[in-house]
């Protein structure tokens, strides 16, 4: 040991605390890199993204104290409650391993921390359903291995780690060897090398006493790495789906029901947390009845799906330099999507206790069951702020700049958030992100987003397309005819006095959205023949003001009368609508079942 690195015999909470959150700053660093090198278990590309995120949630998480065994269950917590992707959740694993077998203490010895990580690697093997060796899991047991064996050698902290670093440095470079595909790639795992950059930023700590204000600042300078793109294998299961889970209020579900409930679902695995609290990954080809055997044995508190087949096209055969963000009430269809290659962050349905993603994780149709049988009434809430932190995050390590538009911010808090995240990652990541208010919803704001996405492949500027979505507003016009008031009273869109009277008059409300994006209504009738005239003349009013760029239907359950809306409106411009989807089921809280939506946008 060098004379000008301290001794550290003795670790308390808070240093424990700060030696994390400066190996959590080298993986924001290192972000960009991590991305291009993942090519296992699943060439997605997202694997910095997903540590980073991790990361995140143990750098937001207060010191709760001195006491390292409360702040190592803290920082376990903190890791559970925000780890993303295999790497994330078995590095979560690992720290709720480690936490686990800590006895109350106040301070830790170079021999506590041993026999604790040492019983942790144990945990985290228990959490994956099929541990494959030259991965994350092996770089991690060979580092605790040695530090193991250096117990009764070592009492020095700093000593310590500098020598099991370079163990782990090692295996690292053994990832490479040990699987084919990495080896064809001429790289090493990407979640190993993670934690490898991971342990250099603790070491950094111990040996440099950075400043506590310095590494208190969360995500600072996180710097997208351009570096080029690997060679990848190809995607057995489309989607990797997580959940956190509430087993409290299931009694006899634990960590193998519901492993087994979803066994044959997919592959890489990873069940981790306590009995209580779980959280799970999995890559399946069926995320919805994923979901639904789900919770059938938990409440789901938090969930999400990632598309790694569009994630692997984004980062390896991308089409554009301007990356295109929409949210769910856009009612694209997928393909269309794909073919775009546009980005949809879902809005949340809650139906009782457990949470589902909006066209995601629910069917429509298992939707609407819920929508007329829960005893208590679904609501809606907007995507998460880490949502589009985590999305544009990984967004910035491949694209130039992002463009996110949205629903009216008069109906929902989706740009808001939207917003603060774009702010944030493009402070600190360096590349332009503009969140646009479409000031509209459902398949107007479909239109807006195709033609910001035609404008794009025009090879339009970053500036002109704002500018243009700006101008498009005022030509961008929706009409939506609903079969009852009921559900805009069930979901506290109309007041119930006005509800109980529109039901008594058997009222069909003509509605829009108005250019402050505010939804009025501006027609009702008594008949759905007299809805559909009412809304056809409206129509036809706007078609004669001049040219329609486009036209768009959307529909809860009443296919039928989409399609003859899209007869007349194609007699009428001589186009055929650029889509015709089911609407979002977030939209169809307030709709509900009959609803159908025509959107006009002129050129």
């Amino acid at each position: 040991m060098e004379n000008s690195i301290p001794l550290v015999k003795l670790l308390d909470g808070r240093s424990f605390y700060y030696a994390f959150l400066a190996g959590a700053q080298r993986i924001f660093e290192n972000q960009g890199l991590l991305n291009k090198m993942n090519v296992f278990p699943v060439a997605d590309a997202d694997t910095g993204t997903n540590l980073a995120s991790t990361m995140r949630s143990i750098v937001d998480s207060p010191i709760p104290t001195n006491n390292v065994k409360m702040a190592a269950a803290a920082l376990a917590d903190a890791a559970l409650v925000g780890a993303r992707g295999n790497s994330g959740i078995i590095f979560a694993q690992f720290l709720y391993g480690f936490s686990n077998e800590i006895e109350n203490e106040e301070n830790m010895t170079v021999e506590i921390f041993s026999r604790s990580i040492t019983k942790a690697v144990t945990y985290a093997y228990e959490a994956i359903a099929n541990p494959i060796e030259g991965t994350m899991i092996s770089v991690i047991r060979e580092w605790a291995e040695f530090i193991n064996a250096m117990k009764g050698l070592i009492d020095d902290f700093v000593e310590l780690l500098i020598k099991a670093l370079q163990v782990a440095r090692e295996s690292l470079a053994d990832t490479t060897r040990q699987l084919e595909v990495l080896a064809k790639a001429h790289v090493v795992d990407a979640g190993a090398k993670g934690f490898v950059l991971f342990l250099e930023g603790m070491i950094d700590f111990f040996k440099n006493r950075q400043t506590i204000r310095r590494l208190a600042i969360p995500m600072n300078d996180m710097i997208m790495e351009e570096v080029a793109a690997f060679s990848h294998e190809e995607i057995t299961h489309r989607y990797c789906c997580e959940a956190m889970l509430a087993l409290d209020l299931h009694p006899g579900e634990t960590k193998d029901t519901i492993r087994e409930s979803i066994s044959g679902m997919g592959d890489s695995m990873v069940v981790a947390g306590s009995e209580k609290r779980l959280r799970i990954h999995i890559h399946s080809d069926t995320p919805i009845k994923l979901f639904e055997a789900i919770s059938k044995r938990s409440s789901i508190t938090y969930q999400k799906v990632d598309d790694m087949v569009m994630q692997q096209e984004m980062s390896h055969n991308r089409k554009w330099p301007i990356a295109l963000v929409t949210d769910s009430t856009c009612d694209i269809p997928q393909e269309i999507l794909e073919k775009h290659q546009i980005t949809m962050v879902p809005l949340t349905l809650q139906v009782g206790a457990s949470l589902y993603l909006d066209r995601t994780t629910i069917a429509s149709e298992q939707f609407y069951n819920l929508l007329e049988s829960s005893p208590v009434y679904p609501t809606t809430s907007q995507p998460a702020y880490k949502d589009f932190i985590n999305k544009y995050s990984y967004l910035s390590s491949h694209y130039n700049s992002i463009i996110g538009i949205h629903m009216s911010k008069e109906l929902s808090g989706t740009f808001s958030n939207s917003q603060r995240a774009a702010k944030a990652v493009s402070e600190q990541g360096g590349k332009e992100i503009s969140v646009l208010n479409s000031n509209r919803l459902s398949s107007a704001l479909g239109l807006t987003v195709l033609r910001a996405a035609e404008a794009i492949e025009q090879g339009k500027t970053h500036s002109e397309i704002v500018s243009a979505v700006d101008s498009w507003k005022d030509k961008n016009h929706i009409l939506v005819s609903a079969l009852t008031v009921k559900y805009l009273v069930k979901s506290g869109r109309l007041s119930h006095s006005k509800g109980i009277a529109g039901k008594l008059l058997g009222v069909r409300p003509i509605i829009s959205v108005n250019n402050e994006g505010k939804a009025i209504t501006f027609g009702k009738s008594y008949s759905e023949k007299g809805s559909m005239k009412l809304l056809m003349d409206e129509a036809k009013r706007i078609i004669g003001k001049g040219p329609v760029w486009g036209y768009s239907i959307s529909h809860i359950r009443n296919l039928e009368t989409a399609q003859v809306y899209a007869s007349q409106m194609e007699t009428l411009t001589g186009k055929k609508p650029l889509f015709i989807n089911d609407c979002s089921p977030v939209l169809g809280v307030h709709g509900g079942p009959g609803t159908v939506t025509l959107s006009i946008m002129e050129v």
